[in-house]
């Protein structure tokens, strides 16, 4: 693996097997980067398979070109990959979730509430028809009691017309048509809502997921350009070379007193301000899981509240509606003369009309459609989850991170590197006489 990697960090090769072992290499490297770049794209991205075969060849085989030729080139790409552990690598992944939202959660929302309005428009339709047939209830009961009072005894007492006046809607047919409009009205509404979240938010997440790709490249781009340009810059660690001519130049005392301010490169320490830096970034990415649990909890309660009006929407009993009318008429016969003498009044009676009619209105019916509630798929949220321990992982390897870029800028640029270790001793000698 050293000689390997000697191969793959030297700038020009010595003969023709390390010209073929670097070839292979970069092959190798090109291959698995050219697959993820096309999953990427297709999967995460959902561009179309063919531009992503295509955009992946392309890319593999300039890639390949790239790290084949260019030395700086092969040391920007290594050091992408501990990069992705820093804060830029956090962007990508920041994306990746708002994209899973935007895909699998946010249609899920909106399925369910298009579950809900079925109900409403069921419960709707179905009782406008039960109104519409109480009318029908009405009328009959309008005729059979008008009917009752013109059976009088004496046509003397017989009214003109004991009919009512019932005004009956006949075009209910207007009313289905109106709600089946409104209905598909709401349909379309929510329809293009839809659509248009779901490509606002894809294209918005393919620009910032190019973006971050851009500035990752420039992240490595930039930190190998402060590494080339100047000594000072991320020049605080006890290397190996360092303790190496530290002791040769018999000043080991230099490192031991200045080991608080001095880190090893492979060791676990960190300085308060890396420790500062990381809470403050973990703390940024709570907060994008506080907002992340808002849609996922968004989701869930769509889907109670549609399952809910499902199922007590099966549930609607019939209610039953009862319209008893009660009718008499009676005529007394000289009722002063009879009061005078104290003698009871004798009443005539000309109608008489007691009658009960029953009718049920009906809230549902099995005649509905109803698509059932979608539940919250558990696969997306343990893919969510496991990209928040991954991002929670980042922010105390970041760090870390930033050392394996250095390391990697040493081994690319080894006499740069003796250069740096060189100006960190003056330093530190300096510091020592004051």
């Amino acid at each position: 693996v050293a000689d390997l990697w000697w191969i793959y960090s030297k700038p020009v090769p010595a003969d023709g097997r390390e010209l073929w072992t670097l070839f292979l290499q970069c092959s190798c490297i090109t291959a698995v980067i050219g697959g993820l770049f096309y999953n990427w794209m297709f999967a995460s991205l959902e561009y179309s398979w063919h531009l992503s075969v295509a955009m992946a060849v392309s890319f593999s085989l300039l890639l390949l070109l790239t790290l084949l030729l260019v030395h700086p080139a092969r040391c920007v790409f290594s050091m992408i990959m501990p990069t992705l552990g820093t804060k830029q690598g956090r962007k990508l992944l920041f994306s990746t979730c708002i994209m899973i939202a935007v895909v699998n959660i946010t249609p899920n929302i909106i399925s369910n509430i298009k579950t809900i309005l079925q109900v409403i428009k069921c419960i709707c339709k179905n009782s406008s028809d039960s109104l519409l047939n109480s009318t029908t209830l009405l009328e009959k009961v309008s005729w059979e009691f008008g009917d009752a009072i013109q059976e009088t005894v004496h046509s003397l007492y017989k009214p003109m017309n004991g009919h009512f006046r019932f005004s009956l809607l006949q075009n209910s047919s207007l009313i289905y048509q109106k709600m089946h409009l409104a209905g598909e009205k709401i349909s379309r509404e929510f329809l293009s809502v839809e659509v248009l979240v779901r490509d606002s938010m894809l294209v918005a997440n393919r620009l910032a997921a190019g973006f971050f790709m851009l500035y990752l490249c420039f992240e490595s781009t930039w930190y190998l350009k402060n590494y080339l340009t100047d000594l000072h810059f991320d020049n605080f660690y006890i290397t190996k070379k360092l303790e190496r001519l530290a002791v040769d130049r018999k000043a080991a005392h230099l490192l031991v007193g200045s080991s608080k301010k001095l880190l090893r490169p492979t060791g676990l320490k960190l300085s308060w301000e890396e420790v500062v830096l990381s809470l403050v970034q973990a703390m940024l990415v709570t907060v994008a899981l506080m907002l992340m649990l808002v849609v996922v909890a968004m989701d869930h309660f769509a889907f109670s509240v549609a399952d809910t009006a499902v199922r007590k929407a099966a549930q609607f009993s019939v209610v039953p509606v009862t319209l008893n009318i009660k009718y008499k008429v009676e005529i007394g016969i000289m009722p002063f003369l009879f009061k005078v003498f104290g003698r009871p009044s004798v009443e005539l009676l000309l109608g008489d009309f007691n009658r009960t009619y029953h009718h049920h209105l009906i809230f549902s019916s099995a005649h509905c459609r109803i698509s059932p509630a979608t539940p919250p798929n558990p696969s997306v949220l343990l893919v969510v989850g496991l990209l928040f321990c991954i991002l929670y992982a980042t922010v105390f390897l970041e760090t870390y991170a930033r050392r394996l870029c250095r390391k990697i800028a040493a081994s690319f640029f080894q006499s740069w590197e003796e250069e740096r270790v060189l100006y960190l001793y003056r330093k530190l000698s300096r510091r020592h006489r004051k």
